[in-house]
Formats: C-alpha cells, sequence, structure tokens
C-alpha cells in the first residue's frame, strides 16, 4: 500500500471518476438496450423468461440469480431494467445523488458490475456533487479501485504466460490478433500489414505495460501513479483503435482516473470550479468509512491469490459468487490462429442459398471491417464464439434460426441485411469459413478485404420440405 508520508490529495480525480463512470454506464445501458428484446424479449433469440422459469423449477432462489428480473421477467420488465439504469447512470454522470445512482443500476457484464459496486464505497453522500467542494475520497475507497485496476491489468498478461500458449511465449500472437479478434476494425487490417518485428516488439511492450504499470500504480510516488495511469490509457486507446471492444477500453481508462492526483488535474481545471461552496463537512475521515472498501479489498484479494496461483478459491467464497462483485480476469488467454466464421443463409426453393448480412461482423468479402465501439452489438460476438466451438453447446444459434424462419422483426432488427423481405425462408442453414484478410496487392486488384474457403454445413438445416418444382405442361 501506499506510504502514509504521500499527502497528495485525490478530489479532483474523484470526482471525475465518478463522472466518467456515469458515461461508461449510460453507454452500457443505451447499448443493450436497443438490443434487448431481439437478444432476451419474449420473442428473442434466448428469452430470459425461460432462464428465470427454468431455475424456479429447479428450486433455485433469488440468492442464486441476483437480478430484478427473478421476480419478473416479461418484455416490460426488461424494458424497465434498462430504462431505470439509464436514468441512473445519467444521474451518476451529473453528480445526482452519486451513491443513490450506483445503488439503482442493473450492470450486465461482471467488470463494469465489480466497478460499480467498488466505488459505491468512493463516491460521497450528497444530493449534488459538484466540483467545487467534492470531498477527499476515503483512502482506503481510493485503494480499493487502485487493487481492481491492478488485477485487471496484471492478470491479463499473466493468464497468457501462464496458459503456456506458444505465440505469446514467441512473441508472435500479434501476427494472427488483428484478424482473429472478435470485431476488428479498419486499422485492425492495416496493423495486420506490418513486418513480424514489428509485430514482436508492440507485444513485447504490451507485456511491459501490463505488467509493470500495476507494479507502478503501488509506488508511493505521484510519477509514478502518472506512468501507470498513461501507459494503461496508451495501451487501451491502441487496443481500441484496432479492435471493438464495447466500453471495455473507456471504462479501463476511468479506473486510472483515481491515480491521479490534484496537483496534476487542477492545473486543467478553471479557478472557478474549484473554489469551495461551504464548509467541508466530509474533510474529517473517521474509521468507519474504510471498514467496507477494506473488506472489498480483503475478499478480492482471496479469489485473486488462489485464481493466479491455480487454486480452487476457498468454499466460504461461494455465497459472494453469484453476485459477480468479485472477480479474475484474464483476456486472450490463448491466441486463435484462425478465423471461422458462420454465414447464415436461408432458401425458398432450396437450390439459390441467400445468406443474411449481419451489421458488425465480417461476412461480405469487400466489406471493409466496420468500427462500432463504444457500441457492443452482442449477437455479432456470440456468433465469433459460436463459430469457434460446437453448435450443440450453442443452443441459442437454433433458436436465432428459428426466429429468422419465423420472420421475428425484433431479431431481424439485430441483422443487417435481409434477403428475404417479402417472405421468410422456408429453409435456414448455418455453413462456416475459413477467413483471411487480403494482403495490400490482392485488395488494390480485387477490392476485397477478406477472403474466404472451406465451406461446411456447420448445423443441421431447419425449415419444412421443399416440394420439387413440377414442370409446367404446354398444350400442343
Amino acid at each position: 500500500m501506499p506510504a502514509a508520508s504521500d499527502t497528495r490529495t485525490f478530489a479532483v480525480s474523484s470526482w471525475l471518476f465518478a463522472r466518467g463512470l456515469g458515461a461508461v454506464l449510460l453507454l452500457a445501458f443505451v447499448s443493450l438496450g436497443v438490443q434487448a428484446m431481439g437478444l432476451f424479449g419474449s420473442n428473442g433469440v434466448m428469452p430470459i423468461s425461460m432462464f428465470v422459469d427454468a431455475a424456479k423449477s429447479a428450486g433455485h432462489s433469488f440468492w442464486q440469480h441476483p437480478s430484478a428480473l427473478w421476480w419478473a421477467s416479461g418484455d416490460g420488465m426488461i424494458t424497465g431494467v434498462w430504462v431505470v439504469g439509464t436514468i441512473a447512470s445519467v444521474a451518476l454522470l451529473i453528480g445526482l445523488a452519486p451513491k443513490v445512482s450506483l445503488v439503482m443500476s442493473f450492470q450486465w457484464d461482471m467488470l463494469l458490475l465489480e466497478a460499480s459496486f467498488t466505488a459505491f464505497f468512493f463516491v460521497p453522500w450528497r444530493a449534488w456533487d459538484r466540483l467545487a467542494g467534492h470531498p477527499e475520497p476515503h483512502p482506503v475507497a481510493r485503494w480499493a479501485l487502485w487493487w481492481l485496476l491492478f488485477r485487471l491489468v496484471f492478470r491479463s498478461a499473466y493468464v497468457k504466460l501462464a496458459s503456456g500458449d506458444p505465440t505469446w511465449a514467441d512473441m508472435s500472437a500479434l501476427s494472427y490478433h488483428y484478424w482473429t479478434q472478435p470485431l476488428p476494425t479498419t486499422l485492425a487490417w492495416y496493423a495486420n500489414l506490418l513486418p513480424d518485428g514489428i509485430q514482436k516488439l508492440a507485444c513485447a511492450v504490451m507485456f511491459a505495460i501490463e505488467f509493470g504499470a500495476p507494479v507502478l500504480l503501488w509506488v508511493p510516488r505521484a510519477w509514478a501513479r502518472r506512468a501507470a495511469a498513461g501507459s494503461i490509457a496508451a495501451l487501451m486507446l491502441l487496443i481500441g483503435f484496432t479492435g471493438n471492444y464495447g466500453f471495455f477500453n473507456l471504462l479501463t481508462i476511468v479506473l486510472c482516473l483515481p491515480l491521479l492526483d490534484d496537483r496534476l488535474l487542477r492545473r486543467f481545471v478553471p479557478r472557478r470550479f474549484l473554489v469551495k461552496a461551504g464548509p467541508e463537512r466530509e474533510s474529517k475521515w473517521s474509521t468507519w468509512p474504510g471498514v467496507a472498501p477494506a473488506i472489498v479489498i480483503a475478499l478480492s484479494a482471496a479469489l485473486f491469490f488462489t485464481g493466479t496461483l491455480g487454486q480452487r478459491p476457498p468454499r466460504w467464497l461461494s455465497p459472494i459468487y453469484p453476485f459477480s462483485t468479485f472477480n479474475n480476469y484474464g483476456l486472450f488467454a490463448v491466441m486463435t490462429t484462425e478465423r471461422p466464421e458462420i454465414s447464415i443463409e436461408g432458401t425458398l426453393d432450396g437450390k439459390i442459398w441467400k445468406p443474411y448480412v449481419f451489421r458488425y461482423k465480417p461476412g461480405p468479402l469487400d466489406r471493409a471491417p466496420v468500427w462500432t465501439a463504444p457500441h457492443q452489438p452482442r449477437l455479432d460476438w456470440q456468433m465469433w464464439f459460436a463459430a469457434l466451438g460446437d453448435y450443440r453447446r450453442n443452443t441459442w444459434l437454433g433458436n436465432l434460426m428459428t426466429r429468422l424462419l419465423q420472420d421475428e422483426p425484433s431479431v431481424l432488427a439485430l441483422i443487417g441485411e435481409n434477403p428475404f423481405e417479402d417472405a421468410p425462408p422456408k429453409q435456414i442453414r448455418a455453413v462456416i469459413y475459413r477467413y483471411e484478410p487480403t494482403g495490400r496487392d490482392e485488395r488494390d486488384a480485387t477490392g476485397q478485404w477478406w477472403k474466404r474457403r472451406d465451406r461446411l454445413l456447420y448445423a443441421p438445416i431447419l425449415g419444412v420440405e421443399i416440394e420439387p418444382a413440377k414442370p409446367t405442361s404446354t398444350a400442343e
């Protein structure tokens, strides 16, 4: 932990962090809201009511699946959850009752949920949180956020080496990463053209940041914390330029803000915003405000060290697992070296098959990779995961194909181009290809960003039997 002699203050960064977290939550809720009906609604790809009913039939309780949707899982409740979450995010963004805003939010992803939970002990109790008069956060609450950032970044490097993956060991992983990641950007296509030596150097720099910055984070010197925040933020920007990871990159950058001290940030804030509005009621710390974040640090540390050492988490931690407020992280532990890509196709006559064109994932060979962040198109992401596995482990894919046969509007809204606007197909299938990026000369000659080969049937054909067309007789 930082030394007691390090007396720099962090009021400005804590205010900025709360506003930044509110912005990320707003992006996450709106992104989910525009997809919610097609994904989880009663006629969606995987109706959430099915999960709730199955859990209740199995005798599970709310504490095993803590969610507002446990009490009601209809379309109205799904809409209500993301709308309330959006309103709460806006409140946090503008500083309106920040603690209450965090309680009302309903996070769908583990990092966002844990960051919001930890931030609850970091933001102040007040009706209107303005920068002028914003209190200094309790140091233990600040350390809890630092500890979350440490675990996130350090384990991102650790799992890559611990997995034994040869591409990380020989620093060749980035030669595959740019075009095999879930949703590459156009810049990823260009980054893939860099020489192997540059790719290996970039990989080494990434490891240096992901191992080194978390250590600097705890050095009780302002320059060390600033260097940690700057290097992590720079890495997140580079990752964001070449890959679509929704709000992940922005959230990680926001988690860097509590590392920055007031002496640095006050240089960029107009003096009128720093004048205190009145006497500071929360400036004197007592013992008890640090107890809750200390417990957060202790519980997450138990999970972190057991997971990092390859041991099972202690059984006494099991009651907290369903809440997803304490997690272990690790991105791309094993690098994929090929890109299987699923194409869903329909037919009216059993002869001519037409593909559904997704908005964001690779499909048409002449379409440049699409930039989607901070929006996270969850169906497009799931299609990437499905292509890496067996269709029998992805039951949702059969549901998706069934909804397309039914011409379900909420699901079709998730798809970019429907080739059957007049009438739904009679049969539908999922085929899989091997995609590879084209080279510069090949793209200049053909206009194509991708090339593909090895078409195979991925899942059984669904639909009704198509009778062969009867020959037309002509009168003599």
